[in-house]
């Protein structure tokens, strides 16, 4: 990746896996500025073959402490916008992970609330220090949640437990996040980033980027799907096309010969032509 100078982030790349980290004085608050960059950042990932995996992270005490508040009762104001065209911003970030062609690891160090919380969503897995806090605090601030939490929280830890964290705005601790479902694993500060990096560089150093970024948005898209069939088609599809791929010759000739495969192909080039096929079945259209 180019070295670019962020003003709310902090980035390094090493081993193959992107690590992003969150910095801003005021707990890491998300505000515009915040967005424009993650958006690009994560778009420079997608297309970097050398980066195979995401970590974000924040900096300091917190994770993301949520909106900048400092616009004070008028934070969430826009008279300009007609309410038909308005999009928040979390939503636009949510959507973005969503597409990602990489897997994203969230290593959630602290206070993580309102978009600190809901940003996390999308990602394929969350892990959490045992100082982190989470909560989803809308219905305290008076407004009404973003990010399209709306369809990631109730799939990611049931409609049930979705509900009594937004309809109450409870902060919950890492402990509770991890007895819902919320986070994949708890640790101790002290060995946050590098559980995170454990599951990164078992990705980053065995997988095929491919099989990859094909069996992520898999996962993803069939939450939607209303029957198994969906599912049959569409990995039947991988699967006919997979199978006469460099990487599963290199794969199965790696087990073989005992040894770490070195796959050849590259998302940026080497997807199949049916790439995205959501896209054909009109998905996500707005």
């Amino acid at each position: 990746m180019q070295t670019v100078h962020y003003e709310t982030l902090k980035t390094i790349v090493k081993d193959r896996i992107l690590t992003i980290t969150l910095c801003r004085e005021n707990l890491n608050a998300f505000n515009q500025q915040m967005l424009n960059e993650l958006l690009q950042v994560l778009d420079e990932a997608d297309n970097n073959d050398d980066v195979r995996t995401i970590i974000i992270t924040g900096e300091g005490k917190a994770f993301c402490a949520g909106a900048d508040l400092g616009s004070g009762t008028s934070t969430f104001t826009d008279k300009e916008t007609p309410i038909e065209e308005y999009r928040d911003g979390g939503g636009i970030l949510s959507l973005r992970i969503y597409e990602l062609k990489k897997p994203i690891i969230a290593a959630i160090n602290g206070p993580a609330v309102g978009i600190g919380a809901t940003m996390t969503l999308p990602m394929d897995i969350r892990i959490a220090s045992s100082a982190a806090k989470i909560g989803f605090v809308f219905s305290r601030r008076g407004i009404t949640p973003e990010a399209c939490s709306g369809w990631f929280l109730p799939r990611v830890v049931g409609i049930g437990k979705a509900t009594e964290l937004v309809l109450t705005g409870k902060i919950i601790s890492a402990d509770e996040a991890l007895t819902m479902g919320l986070v994949n694993q708890v640790v101790a500060p002290e060995e946050l980033l590098g559980a995170a990096e454990t599951i990164a560089k078992e990705i980053a150093e065995n997988t095929s980027a491919i099989s990859v970024t094909l069996s992520r948005q898999l996962m993803w898209r069939m939450l939607g799907a209303d029957h198994p069939y969906e599912s049959h088609k569409i990995e039947s599809k991988m699967i006919h096309w997979t199978g006469q791929q460099a990487d599963v010759k290199e794969g199965i000739t790696a087990f073989f010969e005992k040894r770490k495969p070195n796959f050849p192909m590259n998302v940026s080039t080497d997807l199949p032509s049916f790439y995205p096929w959501w896209k054909t079945n009109k998905e996500g259209e707005s």
